[in-house]
């Protein structure tokens, strides 16, 4: 809060409060009507005063104003500046991805992959995932904690009714009925009450944006683990094939160790060839188990109730133009750094609300009733009560404990400056990161899709040179495995195309803002 400000204001107040005439008014006992006019007078001059004090104040709070933090000014996310393209490949999902910067990111962003049972599962998961509804209801928790904070700014009304029994050395028992209604107020000088309520509009700001958080981190769940699927899917595939023709090269083999054409060594290589593979089979039924439990638990369902649909490579396309966010807007895009921000704005206002603690109110009351001896005569001429009151309330010795807590919230002040900065890092990293990650996939694929033809073709050439007895069996075998391990790693590098598209869309902020109830859930 600016001093000269502080200042302006206590001088302005202290001057009014000078006004020896409405002060003694407060105080004094009401017996002749001319006292009892003169106070009514200037208690109402007085009250006027200070509610027209209030706007005065206005744009004066104590404690500093919140300043949102600039935007980064870097130009690019990486060292070799904005990427443009992707490598492409002959293949399946080896299409070429461009980088348009500038792109806005759709809100529905997982319908670039064009699958609709990926479509429907997203849409279940948002209806019944119980961690989002979780997030909902805290979000719910935070607005309406906000609102209440409002509630400081307006007066205080109550009211009461009583009956006392009561009895004296002088007189019986009788009883006395009160009914009376009082109001309170305390005016928002020095602006405590708005960094009351900024803090608690920024908590419930914060809890929006992981709302939002929990919201993409769910839809980027199922789009992996339905990839996931498809993956284990396709390995396995690969993996059977694979067996089944090595199971057709071991009779072959056995034949000829029949006819007495090879050694027994060789038909037991081939055997065991056939059972490392077999091998491989249960780790991938795992995987792909353990996957579909979790696509049925983001779903909101017990894994006993299964999730529907399946998936393999083929039920998604490559998104070939991928938007790329301007390094000065992801620090608008990105959740987790809003979330952040809102938390130093709250930690902001917080040290306002401790500076509060340090100076002093002024409380107003007043208060109408009537007693009586009996109900009947509580509304009649001379039972009227009423009482207005000021005061002055100023901590003057706490044993240090509220410097130490403005000192403990301006740490958290800058404790909260730090996260929030480490968040824009780490977000601009993730960015940077994903970015490369699809570069080297594309790159990654290409070598894959020449490994992989050029192994199967040494192991057509293999086979063919095998069975007219040309080369021996460890030759057969170790084109067998390097085919193997070809085709799956091939596999693997057109899921990683997938999965991490949706790292890129999850890391430039899922397209929230551009959310409606058409496109998604409308926050």
């Amino acid at each position: 809060m600016p001093m000269d400000c502080l200042v302006n204001f206590l001088l302005k107040c202290f001057t009014c409060l000078g006004n020896r005439c409405a002060i003694r008014a407060l105080f004094s006992r009401p017996h002749p009507a001319k006292d009892y006019n003169m106070m009514k007078f200037n208690t109402v001059f007085l009250s006027s005063w200070l509610l027209a004090a209030l706007p005065l104040l206005g744009g004066c709070a104590v404690g500093p104003d919140f300043k949102t933090p600039e935007a980064p000014t870097v130009a690019s996310y990486g060292e070799n500046g904005m990427p443009k393209a992707t490598a492409g490949a002959k293949t399946s999902l080896g299409g070429v991805q461009r980088f348009l910067a500038g792109g806005d990111v759709p809100a529905a962003w997982w319908t670039l992959f064009e699958s609709a049972p990926l479509n429907d599962l997203i849409t279940q998961a948002v209806k019944a995932n119980p961690s989002l509804e979780a997030a909902r209801a805290s979000l719910r928790v935070a607005q309406e904690t906000a609102t209440a904070s409002y509630g400081g700014f307006f007066p205080s009304l109550d009211g009461s009714a009583s009956d006392n029994r009561k009895k004296t050395s002088a007189a019986g028992p009788y009883t006395l009925y009160n009914v009376g209604v009082s109001v309170s107020y305390t005016p928002d000088i020095f602006g405590v009450t708005r960094r009351t309520t900024e803090a608690a509009d920024a908590a419930a700001t914060a809890q929006r944006f992981e709302l939002e958080a929990a919201y993409l981190t769910l839809t980027d769940n199922v789009v992996t683990t339905a990839v996931l699927e498809a993956s284990l899917r396709e390995q396995i595939k690969a993996t059977q094939e694979i067996i089944a023709a090595q199971k057709k090269q071991l009779e072959l083999t056995k034949a000829q160790l029949d006819a007495g054409a090879i050694a027994a060594p060789a038909y037991l290589a081939q055997a065991a060839t056939v059972s490392a593979s077999e091998t491989a089979l249960p780790p991938l039924e795992k995987q792909l188990a353990a996957s579909r439990n979790l696509m049925a638990v983001l779903l909101g369902r017990f894994p006993s109730e299964g999730v529907g649909a399946t998936f393999t490579l083929a039920s998604f396309k490559l998104p070939s133009d991928l938007p790329l966010t301007l390094p000065s807007k992801l620090v608008e895009q990105r959740p987790d750094i809003r979330t952040a921000r809102a938390n130093l704005e709250a930690a902001n206002a917080e040290i306002g609300i401790a500076m509060g603690a340090m100076l002093p109110q002024f409380p107003l009351t007043a208060s109408y009733g009537v007693s009586a001896g009996e109900i009947a005569s509580l509304f009649t001429p001379g039972t009227a009560l009423w009482g207005l009151g000021a005061g002055l309330l100023q901590p003057l010795f706490k044993g240090g404990e509220l410097l130490h807590k403005k000192r403990a919230k301006e740490a958290a002040f800058d404790a909260a400056a730090a996260q929030y900065r480490a968040t824009v890092l780490a977000a601009f990293q993730n960015v940077a990161d994903s970015l490369k990650a699809l570069e080297s996939d594309a790159a990654s694929l290409k070598a894959q899709l020449a490994a992989e033809q050029a192994s199967a073709q040494s192991l057509a050439l293999t086979e063919t040179q095998f069975k007219a007895g040309a080369i021996n069996y460890v030759a057969l075998l170790a084109a067998q495995s390097s085919y193997q391990t070809a085709k799956i790693a091939l596999i693997k590098a057109k899921a990683s195309r997938l999965s991490d598209t949706a790292a890129l869309f999850q890391a430039l902020g899922g397209g929230w803002w551009g959310r409606t109830a058409e496109n998604g859930e409308a926050q």
